[in-house]
């Protein structure tokens, strides 16, 4: 699958879908676990929040350079599917 065919950016809206709907999850979940387990600080409910969304922004960075990549011809890095080499 080359970069920016209809493919790839089917894979990348499925791969978005599935990190906001994660993100959701977790966000809706904690807050109820943590008050389960008989009320836990604040700062301790900002830390998860803020962990979830430095990995949210690493994964955007990753998508990002994965664009920069497709763009030079040199394929993706990973997560991206490279261009076929002829």
């Amino acid at each position: 699958m080359a970069c920016f065919s209809l493919g790839w950016a089917m894979s990348l809206c499925i791969w978005i879908i599935i990190v906001v709907a994660v993100v959701t999850i977790i966000r809706a979940v904690v807050p109820w676990l943590l008050g389960l387990m008989g009320g836990v600080p604040a700062p301790v409910v900002t830390i998860i929040n803020v962990v979830l969304w430095a990995i949210v922004a690493i994964a955007v960075v990753y998508i990002i350079f994965g664009l920069i990549g497709c763009l030079m011809g040199g394929g993706s890095v990973g997560l991206l599917p490279p261009l076929p080499h002829r």
